[in-house]
């Protein structure tokens, strides 16, 4: 066993190595534009594009067609709400999103407030969840997209997705989902789950950074976006810019190599993340975030009272793990996916995510266990706080 262990992989993951390899000659020998139709450089690197478009489309049970390349998960986020409310304001400039969506989301509505756009933040329960009653309340006339994320990237709460798909479906609304942290890990079909757009990236299942994809429904319906980055028309129109071949080499290589791995990886990581909430549970005082069932099989949310989390992950010595979102974790706030929930100032800022990934193995896990019961013990030793409250539970016996 190697130290430091990452079990950080809800911020991103280890590239795999045959992703790699798939993509090395894409920097060498094959280093064609994907867009010089003229030579088979370019022919070579158009190939390997198309072949890439179908794997990611056969994860996600869409047309190759159908597949937007783009630089990552956030700016098929941006594309796929800024060029939805562009395209369908004169219908209605009404959208639905959540609270505990990634900033990606709420940053974009924030901005699309700015030049017209009403947008209605759904809350959720205690365990991370929407209520569908709230979301078919919210809706009017002038609503033109629901907005709501599949998997959450601090608790790994499921959002009810086919529900809302149909509810969508009803109001003959449009639905995007960003998907980033649920594909590759769990089935995701967007023909099935009735979604119409969804957002995903490489970095998040073992691909390189730096590389994304948006999937736009042809028909049933047909979905038409704005593109927000213009200059050559490529991908149909929807994103210009001369096209990130090895990195599209290895999204695709990544999306067939999760496709492969399918249920038994699910239920490997699905076996580690158990066997590790299942320890930490033995350590009084401790609460688990976000709804159990309707959760990714890797991801555990996790808060022990009296002990700051940012201490916590410091006394964890050789273990990486975050106390949130990797994009808002450097905030002195408490996570405000975990206060959307009810969670008091301290509870959010007990919590650590412990997120569970191909690499680790059950050895890790094991060693995990200690590290973290010893530093949570280590730390409430020293907790003024820690000790009033347990003479006041002693005194009251």
């Amino acid at each position: 066993m190697n130290l430091p262990i990452y079990l950080d992989n809800n911020s991103t993951t280890p590239v795999d190595q045959r992703v790699l390899d798939a993509m090395l000659p894409y920097f060498t020998n094959k280093f064609g534009n994907a867009a010089s139709r003229n030579h088979s450089f370019g022919w070579i690197a158009e190939e390997a594009v198309d072949k890439a478009r179908q794997q990611i489309a056969s994860l996600i049970g869409a047309d190759s067609i159908e597949i937007t390349f783009t630089s990552g998960a956030t700016e098929a986020v941006n594309l796929a709400l800024k060029g939805t409310f562009e395209t369908y304001r004169a219908k209605g400039n009404h959208i639905i999103t959540c609270v505990t969506e990634h900033k990606a989301v709420l940053d974009s509505c924030k901005h699309l407030e700015k030049i017209g756009a009403d947008i209605t933040y759904l809350p959720v329960d205690a365990e991370g969840i929407i209520d569908l009653r709230n979301l078919k309340a919210a809706i009017t006339p002038a609503t033109i997209l629901i907005a709501i994320m599949y998997a959450n990237n601090e608790t790994g709460v499921i959002q009810p997705i086919r529900e809302i798909a149909q509810i969508a479906a009803d109001n003959n609304i449009l639905f995007f989902s960003d998907a980033t942290q649920a594909v590759g890990k769990i089935p995701v079909d967007v023909r099935e789950d009735g979604i119409h757009m969804l957002a995903l990236s490489a970095h998040k299942m073992y691909g390189p950074k730096g590389i994304g994809a948006l999937y736009v429904r042809r028909r049933n319906p047909r979905v038409t976006i704005l593109p927000q980055i213009h200059g050559g028309g490529h991908e149909r129109g929807f994103r210009s810019g001369t096209l990130n071949v090895p990195g599209i080499v290895g999204l695709g290589e990544a999306a067939a190599l999760c496709a492969d791995a399918g249920a038994g990886e699910q239920s490997r990581l699905l076996y580690l993340r158990d066997k590790l909430e299942s320890a930490l549970r033995k350590i009084e005082h401790t609460y688990i975030n976000g709804d159990q069932s309707a959760r990714l099989p890797n991801v555990l949310n996790i808060s022990f009272e009296h002990v700051d989390g940012q201490a916590l992950m410091m006394a964890m010595k050789g273990i990486a793990v975050s106390s949130g979102s990797a994009c808002t974790s450097a905030s002195l706030e408490p996570s405000y996916v975990l206060k959307s929930l009810g969670l008091t100032d301290e509870l959010a800022h007990s919590a650590i995510r412990i997120a569970v990934g191909r690499f680790n193995t059950e050895e890790e896990i094991d060693f995990t266990i200690g590290q973290v019961t010893r530093a949570v013990e280590h730390l409430r030793s020293i907790s003024p706080a820690w000790i009033i409250a347990r003479e006041a539970n002693n005194s009251s016996k």
